[in-house]
């Protein structure tokens, strides 16, 4: 295929290089093309939602924004199903041609994101949750609501065109951006290819989070190549059971885990980073009070103007504010817009949890418990003074058979069988999941005497060390 560059354009990205989309010239008039939909003011408010949500407060060169991650994602989507579709096709019955498909995997890679708030994944547990909604709720409904005509309008991708009667339906995009809720969720009445495509968004390796292990780690400063993602593709495809990865590509995939992992131990889940977070919940019931109101998606012209420019920039001016208890949340804004942070760790456990073990059985998992035990165990003087109990939970790798759409199957290159990913022996010696448990006080004057109550409080013989 000789490729149209009239109707082509590029952007540059430092991960993936030059990232191709169609552009309004050289197509006709009754079409819609890719950069009218990036250029969108659904899609553009990405601009001004930090990929990480409060690291970037910590680590000075994660300024990246969710914009340049929906691009890098709707690109992968397109490497992706580029080398998966023959698969797809052998697997499944009556699949639309790989124009379509791409174009349906493109369009939900750059709109997953859509739905999200100040903050990311924190304004869907501090505010989102009262609603019972996420982000991906309210970016499907955003997706086929506000998009749809647009994206039904889409004939064609720099890689080919539609075919004369398929039509791009936002409903399948909507509903591939949504995680699945449980193993009792149906599969919709969607045909088998759509709910294999599934696995690209909500399986253990996506277009979503190998663009985000890629870009965090560089922009970060973690590590500026942290996964080996060609490989990863190149031995992964369809079967009749769904998304599979050969056996040669397992130490990939291995490597790819653990990388998304550290990411969340050294950078995500960084002591200064969960100590903002702290400081962000505690004041944020009262801020959204004086922001936003309601659920969203019956206010959608005022969430699509509330990114978290327009929030900082706003409680940058409370303490100018004439009502007293602004002022009193502004002078607390100042704190965190000044990297001021009130809490200070003091001490943490890390600990690892494999198949049979489970974090809902350990007392890691009843903070108000620990907190309850390490003041009992404290010098009477102490043992009144502000602490706060942080968990950070994160699940290494799934412990058995994913909901509708996101499993993942292994081939074994000796017997050409096909087996859930999860009975490989390699596979299974990695964790199931990791908790860090810390305790934050106001200052570091009594880490010495807080650690040895926390190990008292936990049964443990240890020598009285500070892990700061």
């Amino acid at each position: 295929m000789v490729r149209d560059f009239i109707s082509e354009s590029l952007t540059h990205d430092p991960i993936h290089g030059y990232i191709p989309f169609t552009s309004k010239t050289g197509i006709p008039d009754d079409e819609v093309s890719e950069q009218e939909v990036i250029d969108h003011p659904w899609v553009q408010r990405l601009r001004h939602i930090h990929q990480l949500q409060t690291a970037w407060w910590v680590f000075p060169s994660a300024e990246h924004m969710r914009f340049q991650h929906v691009l890098g994602a709707m690109h992968l989507a397109s490497v992706t199903i580029n080398a998966w579709y023959d698969s797809l096709n052998s697997a499944c019955r009556n699949v639309p041609s790989l124009p379509y498909v791409e174009s349906l995997v493109r369009l939900a890679a750059l709109l997953h994101d859509v739905g999200h708030g100040p903050f990311g994944h924190f304004f869907d547990d501090h505010y989102l949750d009262q609603f019972e909604l996420t982000h991906e709720d309210i970016g499907a409904y955003i997706i086929e609501n506000e998009l749809g005509d647009l994206i039904r309008g889409i004939r064609r991708n720099p890689n080919g065109r539609l075919n004369p009667l398929e039509e791009l339906d936002p409903k399948q995009i909507g509903w591939l951006i949504r995680r699945p809720a449980g193993d009792s969720e149906s599969e919709d009445g969607n045909p088998d290819w759509l709910c294999k495509l599934r696995a690209m968004f909500s399986g253990i390796y996506t277009v979503d989070n190998m663009d985000f292990v890629l870009r965090d780690a560089y922009m970060s400063g973690y590590n500026t190549r942290a996964v080996d993602v060609s490989r990863l593709v190149h031995y992964s495809f369809f079967t009749s059971e769904g998304l599979t990865i050969h056996g040669r590509g397992l130490p990939a995939l291995v490597n790819f885990i653990e990388t998304r992992a550290n990411l969340f131990r050294t950078i995500y889940y960084h002591r200064t980073v969960r100590a903002v977070d702290i400081a962000l919940e505690e004041i944020f019931p009262d801020t959204m009070e004086h922001l936003f109101h309601g659920n969203p998606l019956e206010k959608l012209d005022e969430y699509l103007g509330f990114t978290e420019s327009s929030f900082l920039v706003d409680v940058g001016r409370f303490q100018k504010s004439s009502d007293p208890d602004v002022q009193s949340l502004g002078k607390r804004w100042q704190g965190i817009l000044s990297r001021n942070v009130e809490w200070k760790m003091a001490c943490e456990r890390s600990i690892n949890f494999h198949s049979g073990t489970a974090v809902h059985t350990s007392i890691y998992s009843e903070p108000d418990l620990v907190e309850r035990r390490v003041r009992a165990k404290l010098p009477a003087e102490l043992n009144q003074i502000p602490l706060r109990i942080d968990v950070a939970k994160h699940y290494h790798r799934p412990s058995g058979r994913l909901p509708a759409g996101g499993q993942n199957f292994l081939l074994d290159p000796g017997t050409e069988e096909t087996q859930e990913l999860n009975d490989d022996e390699l596979f299974r010696a990695l964790p199931v999941s990791f908790l860090i448990f810390r305790v934050y006080t106001q200052d570091h004057q009594h880490d010495f005497e807080i650690t040895n109550a926390m190990n008292a409080a936990l049964g443990e013989v240890s020598d009285s060390k500070t892990n700061m």
